[in-house]
């Protein structure tokens, strides 16, 4: 009867192809990927298929040839490219005699190494949780010999059910604990809209230079590295824009391919800086050559979070390492900055970046008076969180007149949602008469 092994860094790789001819670049990000987690990779399986097999996700051919490859370099990890169901990483682990993991696994590793603050360790801790609830009998096989019989019924099942019941409680405390930090970061983000400070939050690929960029802007010294998932943890810092305004800029955790999903639904607080986001700046490293294929990833990662329809800036950023490449803005055809082109680590064309910013607050804002009833309380509500409000009186009928800076794309969600609000806003102050207008 096999029994896992509790540590091992000596690792095979197995990456397949569905359909597809084999990418290079994403095979050196699976490299990456266990380089990161510190593994010492040993070799690579290889092949296609057309579908995974049920029981061993490879098939039996090349589960031999993995076999094989196990023994003779002494390996004490196979790890795979693919997410596995619980069933095929038990049959691989028994055919093989070795731990399995597979890519989910592995980011979560990676991730729990990264993890730094408290609440990115809760959020690590919450996925892994949430992955292990799937997986438990893996832990348990000295216990599957017990089919029946006088004093060898119940055991296991008995285990099972414990550790099923303290996962359970974990996740029930770890899901509290998020929750009211999640409560104080909504503090946080009414407070600077009180402030009247839009945010500006960073997204992009892992290892696209967010952090780096970010510590050009706000001259900050937050962590980089030339390495998958280098920092986990949110850092917002004041930015100041050219003609006086000044914005908050996040820096949040780097998507990648096939990002798993315990990991969204994890890091969903943290994610909740890039939902809110009045802009977002999506980092692209114009030097890979999957740079297509990184944007729709991380085009797929916003939409599933959630925000998928704010307005983005793209950053080809590392133009240093693209021959030819220069600093540069590109617009689209109603003359609105859609990319830049700029190098974080020496600083050529970021002042491009700062401009296009504060060009896109002073024309993406619409400046409205609002006029409130009694019963507006709820939409009072939606301008407060929303828009940043210049000034907020009461009126003699018990409701409210508001000036208010709303982006464009959030006044026209409203509007789309409410056509009933459009008669409650006025281009200037109620009362107040345009100068030069007859009267």
């Amino acid at each position: 009867m096999f029994e896992r092994p509790s540590a091992g860094e000596r690792a095979v790789l197995v990456h397949l192809d569905f359909g597809a001819d084999t990418d290079a670049a994403e095979l050196d990000e699976f490299r990456q990927l266990a380089d990161a987690a510190g593994a010492r990779v040993l070799g690579l399986v290889g092949g296609s298929r057309t579908v995974p097999d049920p029981g061993l996700f490879i098939g039996s051919g090349k589960a031999e040839e993995l076999k094989g490859l196990v023994a003779a370099e002494q390996a004490e990890l196979v790890i795979f490219d693919h997410a596995l169901s619980p069933a095929q990483e038990r049959n691989l682990e028994r055919h093989l005699r070795c731990r399995v993991l597979d890519r989910t696994g592995l980011i979560l590793d990676i991730f729990a190494q990264r993890a730094r603050s408290f609440e990115g360790k809760l959020q690590v801790e919450l996925a892994q949780l949430r992955h292990l609830s799937t997986r438990l009998v893996r832990g348990w096989t000295h216990l599957e010999r017990q089919k029946g019989g006088i004093g060898l019924r119940g055991p296991g099942e008995t285990q099972l059910e414990a550790d099923r019941r303290l996962i359970g409680k974990r996740i029930a405390v770890i899901s509290r604990r998020l929750e009211r930090i999640t409560a104080q970061r909504s503090q946080g983000r009414r407070a600077r809209s009180r402030a009247e400070l839009s945010t500006v939050s960073l997204v992009g690929y892992t290892n696209a230079g967010k952090s780096t960029l970010f510590n050009r802007l706000t001259r900050s010294a937050v962590y980089q590295a030339d390495k998958l998932f280098a920092t986990l943890d949110p850092t917002l810092r004041r930015l100041p824009l050219s003609g006086g305004d000044s914005v908050i800029l996040a820096d949040t955790v780097g998507f990648i391919n096939h990002l798993p999903h315990e990991l969204v639904a994890a890091f969903r607080s943290t994610l909740e800086e890039t939902r809110t986001a009045d802009l977002l700046l999506h980092v692209v490293d114009a030097a890979s050559p999957r740079r297509s294929a990184s944007i729709r990833d991380v085009e797929g990662v916003l939409s599933e979070i959630g925000a998928g329809e704010i307005p983005q800036i793209q950053v080809f950023n590392k133009i240093d390492l693209v021959p030819g490449a220069h600093p540069q803005v590109d617009r689209n055809a109603q003359g609105r900055v859609q990319r830049i082109w700029l190098s974080a680590a020496t600083g050529e064309g970021v002042d491009l970046l700062i401009t296009a910013a504060a060009e896109y607050f002073q024309a993406d804002h619409v400046h409205q008076w609002v006029s409130l009833g009694p019963l507006d309380g709820g939409l009072r509500a939606w301008f407060f969180a929303n828009a940043r409000v210049v000034s907020d009186r009461p009126t003699r009928e018990g409701g409210w007149e508001m000036e208010v800076m709303v982006p464009r794309h959030k006044l026209e969600r409203l509007l789309s949602q409410d056509v009933s609000v459009q008669t409650r806003l006025h281009a200037r102050e109620p009362g107040r008469v345009a100068a030069g207008a007859g009267g």
